[in-house]
């Protein structure tokens, strides 16, 4: 008998078969598995490891939802993974949740190619608050002085998740960022920077910083890297959000 033969199909949850059934989602689905899992409510610090890790899932999801709405301009879906009052910030962007879905939409109207890919992903869930770690790479192409370029910045999504309605719903997003290149598309293209604006910009994106700014965005220059002051003030933040619910920016949630 082939190897083939002797496997057999993952099995399909009840809960996944009503909801394939109902039109339900995949999040709704992860509520129905958790009661048939005996986990009831799922408390998130101290209860069962299944119950945990369907948190961690379920968050999982919507960063997930986050980067495919946003990158395929989805942006009435794309406003439903946030929280009323959630903020965004970004190299080119400091904001609200409406108003960053409004500045995304008019710059991929205009033809600004921003695209974002996820790896590995953990979260740190206190009950109905969490944050969200994932590596992520933020892909951008534009012209720099005349040359087609592609820069790809390395990182992190630090995120502050809140639960409500039995939802996830994401709080605020600080992106941190590691290291970056830039490279011309066409390889023979010569493309010569400018080294005293590139040195004016942290380390861990200043190429892309560098992009941003040639295309006449203004750049925040003291956004977080992989070590320094910056990044462990956020975690600090992020303490505070999970032991007492201080939000990052307004205090007490």
């Amino acid at each position: 008998m082939g190897r083939s033969a002797g496997r057999q199909a993952p099995p399909v949850s009840a809960g996944a078969r009503r909801a394939l059934r109902e039109g339900q989602s995949w999040e709704q689905d992860v509520d129905s598995r958790a009661v048939e899992h005996g986990a009831g409510q799922r408390p998130a610090t101290g209860g069962p490891a299944g119950g945990l890790d369907l948190e961690r899932l379920a968050i999982r999801h919507v960063v997930e939802d986050w980067v495919l709405y946003r990158d395929a301009a989805d942006w009435e879906r794309f406003r439903t993974v946030w929280r009323d009052d959630g903020y965004m910030m970004a190299t080119w962007f400091q904001g609200t949740r409406d108003e960053f879905i409004d500045m995304s939409r008019k710059g991929f109207e205009k033809g600004v190619s921003i695209l974002h890919f996820l790896g590995g992903h953990t979260a740190d869930v206190a009950g109905d608050r969490a944050i969200s770690q994932t590596k992520m790479t933020i892909s951008q192409r534009a012209e720099v002085d005349g040359v087609l370029c592609d820069v790809v910045c390395t990182g992190r999504f630090y995120d502050f998740f809140a639960k409500e309605n039995g939802r996830w719903k994401l709080v605020h997003r600080q992106p941190i960022y590691e290291k970056d290149r830039m490279d011309p598309v066409d390889p023979s293209a010569l493309l010569k920077l400018d080294p005293a604006l590139l040195g004016a910009f942290p380390e861990g994106y200043r190429h892309l910083a560098y992009l941003q700014t040639r295309i006449g965005y203004p750049v925040k220059r003291d956004m977080p890297g992989l070590t320094g002051p910056g990044v462990e003030a956020l975690y600090a933040r992020g303490r505070e959000w999970l032991e007492s619910g201080t939000h990052p920016r307004l205090g007490r949630d």
